[in-house]
């Protein structure tokens, strides 16, 4: 415990002497940040994905360094210190986990998110949603939007009858391109997302996840027919459409055989 205290203030000491004499450091703010943390926890995540663990190390090392940075500024500006973010955390875990720390008896993986936000909401005066961030990616908004609501009981008993909603969405988008109502159109195709985001949450599926699996294997197929269409000494801007088409299947059946 001692080696890693040591490490933790040597950490801070080496982020006060960036702030002090590197000119990059200390022109940072934590608005200027921002964007840079997200390319860090995007970063993380493809490491993750790809099980690349040295590079998961390094990237968490990255986020770790953003949160002493965050903690550095609001320090200089008397707000609060990484100490005080690390009692807070330690607060909070052990507030979250009465059937840890608690007299609360073993109870399930369910219960224990229900009892996460039923603790989070007796905390928080503004209601159940408003802990979710407005500026948090849509489908990731949605899906937890969708999970605490659920948490409280509102929520479908049924998968079937998610997929029916999605349906019913359908039509009702259906119908909107037949009246060609623009914002009626946007709203309906919403609709559609919202619906199509619940039911994988009802599967047990994260829907970022299929996603993002879909759009890179579009991505690694539409590659596959760039490099045929050159091998051939064609340009692709020359293709038809039905040419463009062609080529597509041969590159499904290919990637379908590896």
């Amino acid at each position: 415990m001692k080696n890693i205290d040591n490490k933790v203030s040597n950490l801070l000491e080496i982020m006060n002497e960036l702030r002090e004499k590197c000119p990059w450091d200390r022109k940072q703010t934590l608005d200027s940040l921002k964007r840079l943390t997200i390319e860090e926890t995007f970063e993380l995540i493809e490491a993750i994905e790809k099980k690349d663990f040295e590079n998961i190390k390094e990237e968490l090392g990255d986020l770790f360094l953003h949160i002493v940075f965050y903690s550095k500024i609001s320090s200089e500006n008397k707000y609060f210190d990484f100490y005080d973010v690390v009692d807070f955390l330690i607060k909070k875990i052990i507030e979250r986990h009465p059937h840890v720390y608690g007299d609360i008896e073993e109870i399930t993986e369910e219960q224990v998110k229900i009892n996460w936000e039923k603790i989070k909401l007796k905390n928080n005066k503004k209601g159940l949603l408003s802990g979710v961030p407005k500026s948090m990616p849509p489908i990731s908004k949605a899906y937890r939007v969708q999970d605490k609501a659920s948490s409280v009981g509102f929520d479908w008993e049924k998968v079937d009858e998610v997929f029916d909603k999605i349906k019913e969405e359908i039509h009702e988008l259906d119908t909107a391109l037949n009246n060609k109502n623009k914002n009626q159109i946007e709203e309906e195709f919403g609709d559609i997302m919202f619906s199509l985001i619940n039911y994988s949450r009802h599967l047990k599926i994260d829907p970022d996840f299929c996603l993002n699996n879909s759009t890179n294997k579009f991505i690694n197929r539409f590659n596959s027919l760039e490099e045929i269409v050159k091998n051939e000494n064609k340009n692709i801007s020359d293709l038809s459409l039905n040419e463009m088409n062609m080529y597509w299947e041969r590159v499904k059946k290919l990637h379908f055989r590896n």
